[in-house]
């Protein structure tokens, strides 16, 4: 009777063994050793508020429909940017004042989908005027892997400045933060991303213009440094999103969302119209240019909230509204349109809702 009730409870509770078995002794353990490591969605409001979530809270729906609620937030407040990563990983917050601070993933506390998180001052030294404007995952293979000693990071502000800077300036960012850009009056940092030898930067406006050039336009500088323009904006103008095409060894663009190699560029605006297009209808461009049209902005669709360049190994689009409704669908039910056209609804919006912000994973 007890050997026939322990096999019933392994048929029933069995599952895939979460110890591993080394030979001789473990010296030290560090925090990192004792957490698990997976993929989760890290959470960022406009108030400062942060957590992480499992991308599994999401159910995948169909384009077009509402979504759910993810957090609930004050009545002031709204989601601005989801940043999918590993627990493991480093992450580099920047800050409109255009510094960087870095801190664990797993630091930050893990939340239910309707939980409001924790406030960002409780991680981050931040000054009264400073706020976070972008957050980067590290590559775990940055400093590891030779091949990649290449890598820069770029940085892009609200006036079309950009700045290209060794990565190796950020490997040891003190828990005070680092100064990243020198700012101009009233412009302020909005985007850091990483870009290797050969890579392309498209940048985006919320106006609906986009420009295409090479990294190696902009020559690497100094932390101090105040950058060079990036795009000629006009009147009222602003950059919303900045991506970048990544290229093979071989120097040939990479894989897309869209299964084709010449890849494609995801547009969503405030009013919750997106579109995929391909990037074979943006020439590349010197920088410094007022770009040409990647979206018709009207009315309807509001301007333009988020720009991002597809490579292969995105399936889904998780798209926050500002009052917290979220939708997770699958990239090939987006349509494929040209520059000039508005898109197709992925999310259906409240009345006084808007487009906050956008990951694909």
């Amino acid at each position: 009777m007890i050997a026939t009730e322990l096999k019933e409870i392994r048929d029933k509770y069995a599952d895939v063994r979460r110890t591993k078995i080394v030979k001789g002794g473990v010296k030290e353990i560090s925090d990192e050793d004792l957490i698990p490591e997976k993929e989760t969605v890290l959470v960022f409001t406009s108030g400062g508020y942060v957590k992480r979530t499992d991308p599994s809270e999401y159910h995948a729906q169909k384009r077009g429909g509402v979504g759910v609620v993810d957090l609930e937030t004050k009545e002031e407040d709204f989601v601005t940017m989801l940043v999918s990563s590993s627990t493991h990983s480093d992450l580099l917050f920047f800050t409109n004042l255009g510094k960087a601070y870095n801190i664990k993933m797993y630091d930050i506390p893990e939340g239910r989908r309707a939980t409001k998180g924790k406030s960002i001052m409780n991680f981050l030294a931040l000054s009264t005027d400073e706020t976070v404007t972008s957050i980067l995952p590290i590559p775990k293979d940055l400093t590891k892997d030779a091949s990649r000693g290449g890598e820069s990071l770029m940085l892009i502000t609200k006036d079309g400045t950009a700045k290209k800077m060794s990565a190796e300036s950020f490997k040891d960012v003190r828990r005070s933060g680092i100064i990243s850009i020198k700012l101009d009056k009233g412009d302020s940092l909005i985007s850091a991303l990483f870009t290797s030898k050969g890579d392309e930067v498209m940048i985006a406006t919320d106006g609906g213009q986009a420009i295409r050039f090479k990294e190696s336009d902009i020559r690497e500088m100094g932390r101090t440094a105040g950058g060079v323009r990036g795009i000629k904006l006009s009147k009222g103008d602003q950059v919303i999103g900045v991506d970048v095409i990544k290229k093979d060894p071989e120097g040939k663009q990479a894989r897309s969302g869209t299964g084709k190699k010449d890849g494609a560029f995801l547009t969503m605006s405030a009013n919750g119209f997106g579109k995929k297009t391909s990037l074979k209808e943006y020439k590349v461009q010197n920088r410094g240019g007022s770009g040409i049209k990647t979206a018709k902005v009207t009315t309807k669709t509001g301007k333009l909230i988020v720009a991002k360049v597809l490579g292969g190994e995105e399936e889904e689009l998780i798209a926050m509204s500002k009052k917290g409704q979220v939708i997770r669908t699958a990239l090939k039910d987006i349509s494929a349109l040209g520059r000039q056209t508005q898109g197709v609804t992925i999310m259906r919006l409240r009345a006084g809702d808007g487009i906050a912000s956008v990951t694909c994973i």
